[in-house]
């Protein structure tokens, strides 16, 4: 039985997890499941924007509860090998070359949030409720932290990694955890509005910009890093679609992947 459904409409992407009944918690093989997704989006030409979505109350409430129990009995050897392909699933939707959308529907939990702040961008309904709850069963969300933490911030994360306190979407819109927060009516259109920005860029510059961000983000400004900027914006200047871009708003006409 699939976790998940792929949906392609245009140059849009629709990646959603399909078990309702368990939360959509996942286990080793839906790991393998959402790594396999995001790897075949990230890889078509014709796909300019991915959503990650989910079916039923809750968005991904971390671990279900089978894969659990096998882990309680795993060696720490069999413990490395499990988190490494949590780690590789949270990489690769981070580092998808097209721009991925968390379409927030209801309720994340522990190693669901790491989902969430692994896409780009996230938009969530105003009853969703978050919590990073590992502490309470003698856990660490560390797999996930990387992204979590660039998500919400370090100030935020000693709060709720340390307290396991479930927050409200407010909250999480207010500690940069989420970028929107709409009712469940205004949801798929906020989602939309986004994926109509991205699709309405440039191609090659979305993908560009997308990697600025994973380069600079939490470096420090030094030589190399400056050095690196100068050589990204004098690439983009000169390439076909940076060249076009720069005609056509001159010219006050469309650009090439707008006509």
């Amino acid at each position: 039985m699939t976790a998940l459904t792929i949906r392609y409409d245009g140059p849009r992407a629709t990646i959603t997890l399909t078990q309702p009944e368990i939360r959509n918690a996942f286990s080793d093989e839906v790991i393998a499941e959402i790594t396999a997704a995001f790897t075949e989006v990230g890889a078509r030409a014709d796909v300019r924007a991915v959503v990650l979505a989910a079916e039923g109350p809750a968005f991904c409430a971390g671990a279900n509860l089978n894969w659990m129990r096998r882990m309680a009995d795993y060696t720490r050897e069999q413990n490395l090998a499990d988190a490494a392909k949590l780690a590789e699933m949270l990489r690769v939707i981070y580092e998808c070359p097209k721009p991925t959308i968390a379409r927030v529907q209801g309720d994340v939990y522990a190693g669901g949030t790491g989902l969430v702040a692994a896409c780009d961008m996230a938009v969530s309904v105003d009853t969703a409720g978050f919590c990073l709850s590992e502490v309470k069963i003698g856990l660490i969300p560390a797999t996930i932290s990387p992204y979590v933490i660039r998500a919400m911030g370090a100030r935020a994360a000693h709060r709720y990694f340390l307290t396991a306190e479930r927050f409200g979407a407010q909250e999480a819109l207010r500690i940069g955890f989420v970028h929107e927060v709409v009712t469940a009516e205004q949801l798929d259109a906020k989602v939309d509005e986004l994926v109509k920005a991205l699709i309405s860029a440039s191609p090659n510059a979305v993908r560009a910009c997308k990697k600025l961000v994973l380069d600079v983000a939490e470096r420090e400004i030094n030589a190399a890093l400056i050095a690196a900027t100068v050589e990204g914006i004098a690439d983009i200047r000169a390439s076909d679609e940076g060249r076009e871009g720069v005609q056509s708003f001159l010219q006050k006409r469309k650009p090439s992947w707008l006509a």
